[in-house]
């Protein structure tokens, strides 16, 4: 092969420069690695999402499907081991081990994730030698409109050497280090689509694992009292939204914030409306710049039929138009929730030009939305 001397890197011969094209040397060895079980309807799109990687390290834990023999056949490298008991972090931290030790840069996604392409070229173009972790945009719910509905931040892309995963679920990559040099680029995007079949009941043993080890961990309590809510199971719900208010490292007031809320909504599972008020009342005066309490005390107020209190605390909310880029944010309080609600307020107050204005809004949000339609012909219908 001949050498060019406007391109130094036409040395290093590519399969892409047997059809004509010039692909410069990457600077860095890049590596995805991940855990899978029973994943085998996502092995073709994820393994075409990461194909610019150098190399895709699996730890298959236990599928009793193809996805294995799927992923090796795509050009994976896969290890099965079960995990009994099964814990996250255990898990992540075997799939690690399998990216070769010489490697710069490790991108930690699960089976039903997809990077979105080009991601290689825009890490390796901010990347430097002295990077440990980068912070990405991460889409994890979508509406029926393919509009990212739950939107955040998310930084699983990290340095092969300085990092190790804890806590047995809701795993977090902590930092072996004294100092990090971190970064955040929202150029590369990862799109999360969970399988809605897949059950989670393991998630609440775990938590409480996890808190167990850590109990003043305040992300493990925040998170186990939230499960207690999914669960139904109110009373300890509060009890541990309140453990999690009370510990001193837990100061991130949308977190703590979202503890009033879920304690809210726990009062008003157990139709204690005045404490849930009470809760809602906190968590506005700890987070005044976001929407979410507001909107859960608009929905408290719509379940009594209190018209001017949904009208107050809908307007509120919209006084707020900066979306905080977190985990925390409700899809609700984004969507056409507050327009639908002021709708209702102004229809039941009998003002039709606002009714109108509100749900032309709301429908230009979810124009597929039947009720919607429907509240329209009878705000036209007004006298």
């Amino acid at each position: 092969m001949e050498w060019d001397p406007k391109d130094p890197f036409s040395i290093f011969p590519t399969k892409e420069k047997q059809k004509g094209k010039i692909i410069r040397m990457a600077k860095y060895k890049v590596c995805v690695y991940a855990i899978a079980k029973n994943e085998e309807k996502f092995v073709d799109r994820f393994m075409d999402s990461v194909e610019e990687a150098d190399g895709v390290y699996v730890l298959d834990t236990g599928s009793s499907d193809k996805t294995a023999s799927l992923l090796q056949k795509r050009g994976a490298h896969v290890e099965k081991k079960v995990l009994t008991p099964f814990r996250f972090d255990v898990a992540r931290n075997l799939s690690l081990d399998m990216v070769p030790n010489d490697t710069d840069i490790c991108v930690c996604i699960d089976l039903d994730e997809v990077l979105e392409k080009g991601w290689r070229e825009k890490l390796e173009s901010i990347w430097t030698k002295d990077t440990n972790r980068l912070y990405y945009n991460y889409n994890w719910s979508f509406d029926e409109y393919q509009r990212p509905k739950v939107n955040f931040n998310i930084s699983k892309i990290h340095d092969r050497t300085n990092y190790k995963w804890t806590h047995p679920v809701h795993e977090i990559l902590t930092c072996q280090k004294d100092k990090e040099v971190v970064l955040i680029s929202n150029d590369i995007t990862v799109n999360h689509y969970p399988d809605a079949t897949k059950s989670r009941s393991n998630y609440l043993p775990l938590l409480e694992l996890s808190v167990k080890e850590d109990p003043l961990d305040d992300r493990n309590m925040h998170y186990l009292g939230r499960e207690y809510m999914f669960h139904g199971m109110w009373n300890e719900s509060i009890d541990t939204l309140i453990c999690h208010l009370n510990l001193k490292s837990a100061t991130w007031k949308d977190e703590r914030s979202a503890s009033m809320r879920f304690i809210a909504r726990c009062y008003q599972a157990l139709n204690r409306f005045e404490e849930a008020r009470m809760w809602l009342d906190k968590a506005m005066k700890e987070t005044p710049y976001l929407r979410d309490p507001f909107v859960e005390r608009a929905l408290l107020e719509y379940r009594f039929e209190n018209w001017k209190e949904v009208e107050f605390y809908c307007l509120k909310a919209l006084e707020i138009t900066t979306k905080e880029k977190t985990y925390i944010n409700e899809p609700f309080s984004w969507d056409h929730t507050i327009y639908d609600l002021l709708s209702l307020s102004y229809y039941y107050q009998g003002k039709k030009e606002e009714a109108m204005h509100y749900i032309d809004i709301a429908l230009e949000i979810n124009p597929k939305d039947e009720r919607l339609q429907k509240n329209k012909q009878f705000i036209e219908q007004m006298d």
